[in-house]
């Protein structure tokens, strides 16, 4: 291919998937232009350290440090063969362009083809006293020690469910922090039913249990079928309520809880970019429509990882290398279809172990929908739980028939997340207080800019378009 025929080509994320699409691209001949918020590549899994700090890649990424150490390789060795934008955010996307922000900078880029690989985010269930200081996500907890090698407090309550849980759990401790206590709501049960179906990834499921095992054998306490009921404290976090299997309330004294319910994916930029959405009930929420080969419904828009739906790190780069496959034979590069069926197997072999993991650590519905009526709901706007069911009363009923209209009377959703924190658990709430199916109340649509910006930039934005 000439180089005056090949296309412009943007990858938007570069932890697994977007490594792994670059790869591939690269090797094809062509150049593409790598964007990604974070300051050094390998997303939150393989998030590399700042500068000056020493840990060796089995201190920070224990069982994964081989797979961390090929990622990060496999990137380095893209240098000077793709266009790498480090600490660039993306905050909206046009008829095929990115609007960007560096350092207060506003840039824009045009781009022919676009690999959305964007990760995911903590999912969070809102508790009486999850704002306070101290109070954190699982994935933040993780971050705060891997990135800047300190713990979220001395002595941590960890509450939720899923991998995540027990592995953040694990890490704390191993790092010296006093692990107060491991609250899953998941049941033993669960996971016990789930076993037949996590053997489609033996060793994956030999490190959890290995975690699962580790905290147990080290007395960390670890309870499940539990259910968080608040936490408390005025300046920082003194205790975590809580109430077993059997009903019977318990407090736990701690100074640091994190929290978390698995991961959502980010789709804000593919809302933007009109990939259309279907509900997912295995996730419990609105994915955008991306098939098994990373294309969407939208000519030359595709999308791999967490970003599409929540699979972990091997399926992100599996599946980013799938998307830059289909990109190529899409522009009419010779794919390798040996290649692209091991991808393929490997995808569906994966995909049969994470239907188990939702199994083992199931969404507590129940939990989510019953959120207490004074429990702050949106932290950004300061609206509780109360102030969104109202609007599901009776007389007006039908004036807030979904989310979206629901967000226009109270401001859920419409503060610097944008929704991504509260969204989620907002529909549960606001669904049973209509009593009505989750997907009836809909989503949250995606809105420009995704994340704060300066208003400078949105001003050059006017500016520049108004001169064009």
């Amino acid at each position: 291919m000439r180089d005056s025929d090949k296309p412009r080509v943007a990858i938007v994320g570069a932890g697994p998937a977007g490594t792994r699409a670059a790869e591939v691209l690269v090797a094809a001949g062509l150049h593409p232009v790598v964007i990604d918020e974070a300051a050094a590549n390998g997303g939150r899994v393989y998030q590399r350290q700042p500068a000056g700090f020493s840990r060796t890649p089995e201190t920070l990424y224990g069982f994964e440090a081989k797979k961390a150490r090929a990622v990060h390789g496999a990137f380095d060795a893209l240098s000077g063969r793709i266009d790498y934008r480090p600490g660039t955010l993306v905050w909206n996307i046009g008829q095929g362009q990115l609007d960007l922000m560096r350092d207060g900078d506003y840039d824009r880029l045009a781009y022919d083809r676009l690999i959305l690989a964007t990760g995911a985010m903590d999912r969070v269930i809102p508790l009486p006293g999850w704002t306070l200081p101290g109070v954190t996500t699982l994935g933040g907890a993780q971050v705060a020690l891997k990135a800047q090698g300190v713990g979220i407090g001395r002595r941590v309550a960890f509450v939720g469910t899923g991998p995540l849980l027990f592995l953040v759990a694990y890490q704390y401790a191993k790092a010296g922090a006093n692990v107060a206590l491991v609250l899953d709501t998941a049941t033993f049960g669960d996971k016990a039913s789930a076993t037949p179906g996590l053997l489609n990834a033996p060793k994956t499921f030999a490190k959890g249990v290995y975690y699962y095992g580790w905290l147990r054998s080290h007395s960390v306490r670890v309870v499940e079928g539990a259910a968080p009921c608040a936490i408390s404290g005025e300046r920082g976090v003194t205790a975590l309520a809580w109430r077993d299997a059997k009903g019977v309330e318990q407090e736990t004294a701690c100074d640091a809880v994190a929290v978390g319910w698995g991961l959502k994916p980010e789709t804000q930029l593919a809302d933007l970019a009109g990939v259309p959405f279907a509900y997912s009930e295995r996730q419990r929420g609105w994915l955008p429509q991306v098939d098994a080969t990373g294309r969407t419904p939208l000519e030359g828009v595709y999308m791999a990882g967490d970003g599409v739906r929540i699979g972990g790190a091997d399926v992100a780069e599996l599946a980013g290398a799938r998307a830059g496959w289909s990109l190529l034979e899409d522009i009419g590069v010779a794919v390798n279809r040996t290649a692209i069926a091991r991808i393929d197997r490997a995808l569906a072999r994966e995909d049969r172990f994470r239907r188990a993991v939702e199994k083992a650590g199931p969404f507590p519905v129940d939990l989510a929908a019953g959120v207490a009526d004074e429990t702050v709901l949106c932290r950004c706007e300061r609206i509780t739980a109360g102030e969104l069911r109202a609007t599901a009363r009776e007389e007006v009923r039908l004036a807030a028939p979904e989310v979206n209209r629901a967000k226009a009377f109270t401001r859920v959703g419409m503060g610097r997340c944008q929704g991504r924190v509260c969204g989620p658990a907002g529909a549960e709430v606001l669904a049973a207080a209509l009593g009505c199916a989750l997907p009836e109340v809909g989503r949250l649509r995606g809105q420009s800019p995704v994340k704060p910006i300066p208003i400078r930039a949105d001003a050059d934005v006017v500016l520049k378009a108004k001169a064009s």
